[in-house]
């Protein structure tokens, strides 16, 4: 975290938080999502079908454009976050 967060000096108005879901493509096997399954099944959680696994992040972002703040995360997501080849992303922009 920067240190003008920390120390309050940051405006709070020029905030946005980016929401991320990273989710595997349909057909791309998931043996951590089977474990999950097989997992709940043995506690005795009946009727779970099929478990896929991703992850959720979340970012506080220092931008006051919604478009700008989107195409920013939108690369982030391509160069780092989520590998497109076997991943899909979905972007939530809270203002």
């Amino acid at each position: 975290m920067p240190i003008a967060t920390i120390l309050g000096l940051v405006n709070k108005e020029n905030i946005v938080k980016a929401k991320i879901h990273v989710t595997l493509k349909n057909g791309v096997l998931d043996p951590q999502g089977k474990a999950v399954g097989h997992a709940l099944g043995s506690l005795g959680f009946d009727g779970v079908q099929e478990v896929r696994q991703g992850k959720y992040i979340e970012l506080d972002l220092e931008e006051t454009d919604f478009d700008k703040a989107r195409n920013n995360v939108d690369a982030m997501c391509r160069q780092l976050l989520a590998n497109t080849v076997i991943e899909n992303y979905d972007i939530e922009i809270e203002v």
